[in-house]
């Protein structure tokens, strides 16, 4: 059975992750894309992401990219929890931090975007300002480009959409914070690092140096911290800085070189670690895909369950014949409770790099040096891939 879609036209909002993956997918079906971002230009870097299990690799497979990605894989080894003088306190083996197949984010978003270029629009520079919907569309107007009307509009832009505060309400209805921040940068590679971490914690606090790419000059620093609510600008950078100096003054190991390459950088990642969650997926020609519709910051391997909705929300699309009533309804009901079951995990994340005790951290390497172990290390990988591949997958149609 073959499909197409040449007669729908649709809207991405953003051009991370979820967007590319969902245009690759739908133009497999020959639907007229257009993915609008607001970054000048597609974003490189970014945290290292994994696939694990059997039906990430059958989404990879079906979208055509399995190989690539294997090509530019980080292959990450050991991670190391370390005392304040760098003594290992336990190894963590890279198949329980890195998945099957670990790459970096900036490359994969490189590789859809390569794989789509040429017969998906991409809009850089620009985003969304309003939408109105019609009977048979949406109007789109947007803060630089000309109003422009869709079949149908995908919010694929982040934890922080503005697709879903115009269709769906503000972020504060849907946004559950965890109790902890991240932030992330590039830093100087002191330690010499060649693709493996290391990480310190301290009660509620932590910093995780790694590199997965081999350079030998370059880093990766990620912080951690535990919290109430703060209130910031998020396009406040300076801001941002003093706010992580302040939470990690006076801490141990090489936290004060991470600070001063803190200071220098003009790449930072700070935001709290949090889950998203939507009464519902989608509303009338508009519908959410990715971290805007059931993100979580880290943990909860969300770019894995960004591509299976994407997989999803297109076959789905195909099978009905761009019918997006139907469409929406089989993709809701087939995605809700697995990204719901993947975002469970994620409560981990800030506990584990940063436990509120010093009894915890012990008890937290305890409980890894056990895991890491030969004869537990099957069991917790195949409990670290339940989540993954909880979804059945249906046979979709043939581009």
């Amino acid at each position: 059975m073959t499909k197409n879609l040449t007669h729908l036209s649709v809207l991405v909002s953003g051009a991370s992750i979820a967007g590319p993956a969902l245009a690759l997918n739908l133009a497999r079906y020959g639907a007229r894309v257009t993915v609008v971002e607001k970054a000048p230009d597609l974003r490189g870097g970014g945290f290292a992401v994994d696939f694990r299990g059997h039906v990430h690799r059958t989404v990879l497979t079906a979208m055509g990219i399995l190989d690539e990605v294997h090509a530019h894989q980080t292959r990450m080894g050991r991670q190391t929890v370390v005392d304040a003088d760098g003594t290992p306190r336990v190894d963590l083996p890279a198949e329980l931090m890195s998945g099957d197949v670990e790459i970096l984010r900036g490359e994969l978003a490189r590789i859809m975007y390569e794989r789509t270029k040429d017969n998906v629009e991409y809009v850089f520079g620009d985003s969304i300002a309003t939408l109105t919907e019609s009977p048979d569309g949406v109007e789109v107007t947007f803060e630089r480009g000309a109003p422009r009307r869709f079949d149908l509009v995908v919010g694929a832009d982040g934890l922080h959409s503005l697709t879903r505060r115009l269709a769906f309400g503000d972020e504060s209805r849907y946004l559950r914070f965890l109790g902890y921040y991240v932030a992330a940068f590039p830093v100087p590679n002191h330690l010499g690092l060649n693709r493996t971490g290391r990480l310190y914690s301290e009660p509620g606090r932590a910093v995780c140096l790694g590199n997965s790419d081999g350079d030998p000059d370059r880093a990766g620093a990620l912080l951690v911290f535990h919290s109430e609510l703060l209130t910031y600008d998020r396009r406040d950078v300076a801001a941002q800085k003093r706010i992580l100096a302040g939470r990690f003054a006076g801490m141990g190991w090489e936290a004060p070189r991470v600070l001063k390459a803190l200071e220098q950088t003009d790449d930072l990642y700070f935001d709290p670690i949090a889950q998203i969650h939507v009464d519902r997926l989608t509303q009338g020609r508009v519908v959410l895909l990715g971290d805007a519709g059931y993100g979580a910051t880290m943990g909860g391997m969300g770019t894995g369950v960004a591509l299976v909705g994407a997989y999803v929300l297109a076959g789905e699309l195909a099978l009905a014949d761009g019918d997006h009533r139907t469409a929406f309804a089989e993709y809701e009901s087939l995605i809700r409770d697995f990204a719901k079951g993947c975002q469970k995990i994620s409560g981990n994340a800030g506990p584990f790099f940063a436990p509120s005790t010093e009894r915890r951290i012990r008890s937290r390497d305890r409980m890894y040096r056990l895991l890491g172990s030969r004869l537990l290390a099957g069991f917790f990988k195949k409990l670290t891939e339940k989540a993954a591949t909880d979804v059945e997958l249906r046979n979709y149609p043939v581009a």
